[in-house]
């Protein structure tokens, strides 16, 4: 069952990941290009929003059954860099990072103008893909700290 959930949540990363380039870069282009708010622009957006959650969901999920979390023992897990970082870290930043899609998905819906929608939309998942890639890498760090000796 680890297996499954950590593959489908390996995988479901690049569809969140296009889905948000998409929207990000769909949403500045109308930004700038002055254009209205399109169906294109909403199913996007929602399909951007739905991947994030069931992402979201995976990874929950995840977090239960990981090997790699110890959520018994924080007084322990917090000494241990890669233990640490997976109880802690990630689930803080991912978390964050569906906040800020479900917020900019919020605001684009209720904003009265197409620059509004699109600003909030360009704005808030830009802000989270910021967010995700500097949780991607950063689950590298751990485990690279890892075959040095530390």
């Amino acid at each position: 069952m680890y297996n499954f959930l950590l593959g489908l949540h390996s995988g479901l990363r690049y569809i969140v990941l296009l889905l948000l380039a998409i929207a990000i870069i769909m949403a500045i282009t109308a930004l700038f290009g002055k254009k209205e708010y399109s169906a294109t622009n909403r199913k996007i957006n929602l399909f951007t929003l739905i991947a994030t959650h069931t992402q979201l969901l995976a990874g929950l999920i995840l977090y239960f059954v990981s090997p790699l979390v110890q959520y018994g023992n924080m007084g322990e897990a917090m000494k241990n860099t890669i233990t640490r970082y997976w109880t802690v870290e990630h689930g803080v930043l991912m978390l964050f990072a569906v906040v800020l899609i479900t917020v900019g998905h919020a605001r684009s819906k209720k904003g009265e103008l197409a620059i509004n929608k699109h600003r909030a939309i360009a704005l808030y998942y830009g802000l989270a893909l910021l967010v995700i890639v500097v949780a991607i890498y950063q689950s590298a760090r751990p485990l690279l700290g890892m075959t040095v000796g530390n």
